[in-house]
């Protein structure tokens, strides 16, 4: 990794990914908030100093200022280049939402850039908040519950809580 001066890196004019309004003002706000992750996630240049991933970031450090940018440079020949560009920005994993809902904090994952898809609760619970759960059940299932129902004579959520907990029911 070296600091080159902003002015020597050109951005690609074949990339193909943008980010675009809002996603930029945040890239741009989390450049400025957390400049050291620069630094170990350098924009990768080719020999010409033409960037082959990173070109969003290198705008991103335009915008807010900075005069010196750390590249990583690598000479490889124009196939494998190619190919960088394009991998360097496929997302092969995906998100925990689960994991993500319960052991992180939703207002820091939207202000560090995350995207939440539509039917993610944000939301924090409230002590004592109830909430809704939909079950869907196979025919047979659905038919001991029922059972259950006309047995035990208890709320339908005792009843559905004790099937879920016991194997019995």
């Amino acid at each position: 990794m070296e600091l080159r001066r902003l002015t020597e890196i050109s951005p690609n004019p074949e990339n193909p990914r943008v980010i675009r309004d809002d996603k930029f003002k945040k890239l741009v706000k989390s450049l400025k908030a957390f400049p050291e992750m620069a630094a170990v996630r350098p924009v990768v240049v080719n020999t010409d100093f033409v960037v082959l991933g990173g070109n969003m970031r290198l705008r991103a450090m335009k915008e807010a200022g900075w005069k010196e940018v750390p590249v990583e440079v690598v000479d490889w020949p124009e196939e494998k280049q190619r190919e960088f560009i394009v991998k360097d920005n496929v997302g092969f994993g995906e998100w925990d939402w689960d994991e993500l809902a319960n052991t992180w904090d939703a207002q820091e994952l939207n202000e560090w850039g995350l995207d939440f898809p539509n039917d993610f609760d944000t939301a924090q619970p409230d002590e004592g908040e109830s909430f809704k759960i939909t079950l869907e059940y196979t025919e047979e299932d659905y038919s001991k519950l029922m059972d259950a129902f006309m047995v035990f004579g208890s709320t339908k959520e005792e009843v559905v809580f004790n099937a879920l907990i016991k194997e019995d029911v």
